[in-house]
């Protein structure tokens, strides 16, 4: 009963991070950079720039945002192509997992003898921390790209 309980609660947070994970892909605010207002002008005006993995937008100081979608795979930059890879990598192999954990769980009546569920939950253990992996390393190479770029003096774009 213990086991049953423990592959429950499992394969929720497994679900859970799947779900994050998918979040994510969506989210706007990768990047936010604010433009502007340095001088001793009376009206300060601030552009800011905001991207993602599949555009970037331009928001002024009268809330009007006008975005560019990046108009194909490979028109992008290479951190994101890379990033964009890891991901969706880690959402097929996490779906993947989530199928083959659900067929090898205790409580499910899907996948046969014990021998073979437990094959099945092996095989969604391991696609669940591959598909972790890929998601971590993906959300690394982002971060060091951007803190790349943050703390080199000779870069020329947007900070």
């Amino acid at each position: 009963m213990k086991i049953r309980i423990v592959q429950i609660f499992g394969f929720l947070f497994t679900v859970l991070g799947w779900i994050f994970v998918s979040c994510t892909m969506a989210m706007e605010y990768w990047k936010i950079c604010g433009l502007g207002g340095l001088g001793g002008n009376n009206i300060v005006s601030i552009i800011w720039y905001w991207s993602s993995l599949w555009r970037a937008c331009y928001t002024d100081s009268t809330a009007v945002t006008d975005c560019i979608d990046f108009p194909v795979l490979w028109a992008v930059d290479n951190h994101i192509q890379i990033v964009r890879g890891l991901l969706i990598s880690a959402l097929v192999s996490g779906l993947l997992a989530i199928v083959l954990a659900l067929i090898g769980m205790e409580c499910t009546y899907i996948g046969g003898k014990e021998k073979i569920k437990h094959k099945f939950t092996f095989a969604g253990g391991v696609f669940h921390i591959l598909s972790g992996l890929s998601s971590f390393f993906g959300y690394v190479v982002y971060a060091n790209n951007v803190s790349g770029e943050y703390f080199n003096p000779n870069f020329q774009g947007l900070k």
